[in-house]
């Protein structure tokens, strides 16, 4: 029984042409624009977690029908969000003087 060898250059050379394709099509400007926007999403969405967590905070403490356990769970959910955002930061801004430490 022969063994046929598998041949995956048709694939790559496909794989390679897509990306092109892609790349090519983004100007450095809209791939800025794109990740700003991205970002900006992204932090609205965690200062959103906060203010629902205070909201809800507030509620308990004027004594308004809230369930503790809402509370407490949005309350998480709010540092949560708010601990992996810091981390992400911490991570670009190593990853920034990583590069800033490299000779050219």
């Amino acid at each position: 029984m022969a063994i046929n060898p598998v041949s995956l250059s048709v694939a790559n050379t496909q794989i390679i042409e897509e990306t092109n394709k892609l790349s090519a099509n983004v100007t450095p400007f809209e791939a800025q624009q794109s990740f700003a926007n991205t970002l900006k999403d992204a932090i609205a969405s965690v200062n959103n977690q906060q203010v629902q967590s205070d909201a809800m905070t507030n509620k308990l403490i004027n004594g308004e029908d809230v369930d503790l356990h809402e509370v407490m769970i949005t309350a998480q959910k709010a540092s949560v969000t708010l601990n992996a955002t810091m981390e992400v930061r911490n991570k670009a801004i190593e990853a920034y003087q990583e590069i800033m430490r490299m000779t050219i």
